[in-house]
């Protein structure tokens, strides 16, 4: 029996787990997958004790991804070290090899919608981990990148890291009139009564808007649809990102459609009170 987890702090919201054993079951493989609530103090110790224990591979989720990267028990690969976060860990003879499957999420969730990306001006509101890892992604893909975030310095920061501007929310109204693609990282819209991320009105059919937020429709990508804009919510960059961390784990091509599926349905069960 194969074992994998993801470890994080909250962890009880996680979607991983139904989306993972779905697809393990449908690629008949012998495995399961569990949650587990991890503190970033106990992340060195949570980690080798699931080594020790056989596990065969790891996510990572909030607030553990940064704190993965500074741990010498890993081994980051180049892209995960370039963006600064770990949130999939391989087991192998050699060691344990850390990934970031986040920007790659992100840009199949994109890819599926048909969004065009080269040469393309893409805004990130946010700075945080995830979006650091779209705006290095994004950057690799020739695309024109500005950041707006509440600290314009944080904003400025990941701006000189991926060859982007940044800006402070001030700007937000005149940065979303010029961009193709807009992207919230922000949390704002996870929870009902949430101030709206844009004023309404300003988004164009000729814009894609991509929310990461995957727990509900957010007032962003319901503006978007009015407008007539592609609207992406976050199920689709949560679904590839876990289907890339399967393949890595187990080297076989992952069921991306059965596991959007176990995530929409688990959606749609915590919605109506049965989850």
């Amino acid at each position: 029996m194969k074992i994998f987890g993801i470890f994080g702090d909250p962890i009880e919201h996680s979607l991983s787990p139904a989306m993972q054993n779905a697809a393990l079951l449908a690629l008949g493989e012998t495995a399961c997958y569990h949650a587990f609530r991890v503190s970033r103090e106990d992340l060195s110790a949570a980690i080798l004790g699931a080594k020790a224990m056989g596990f065969s591979g790891l996510n990572l989720t909030i607030p553990l991804k940064e704190k993965a990267l500074q741990l010498d028990i890993l081994e980051p690969d180049p892209l995960a070290s370039a963006i600064g976060a770990v949130n999939t860990i391989s087991f192998t003879k050699s060691g344990m090899v850390g990934y970031n499957t986040d920007g790659w999420g992100a840009l199949r969730a994109l890819y599926d919608a048909g969004v065009e990306i080269r040469g393309k001006m893409a805004l990130i509101i946010g700075a945080g981990g995830a979006a650091r890892a779209i705006a290095y992604t994004l950057q690799q893909e020739d695309a024109e990148i500005s950041i707006a975030n509440r600290s314009i310095k944080k904003a400025q920061e990941l701006a000189a890291q991926v060859d982007a501007c940044g800006f402070g929310l001030s700007d937000l109204e005149r940065l979303v009139d010029k961009a193709d693609i807009i992207i919230n990282c922000t949390s704002v819209g996870m929870r009902m009564g949430d101030p709206r991320l844009l004023r309404t009105g300003l988004l164009k059919s000729s814009q894609a808007a991509f929310d990461i937020i995957y727990n509900r429709e957010t007032e962003f990508l319901q503006d978007a649809r009015a407008a007539g804009a592609v609207a992406v919510d976050g199920v689709m960059m949560l679904v590839h990102q876990g289907a890339k961390a399967l393949e890595i784990w187990t080297g076989k091509k992952a069921p991306v459609q059965v596991m959007e599926r176990a995530v929409r349905e688990a959606l749609r069960a915590k919605q109506t009170g049965q989850g």
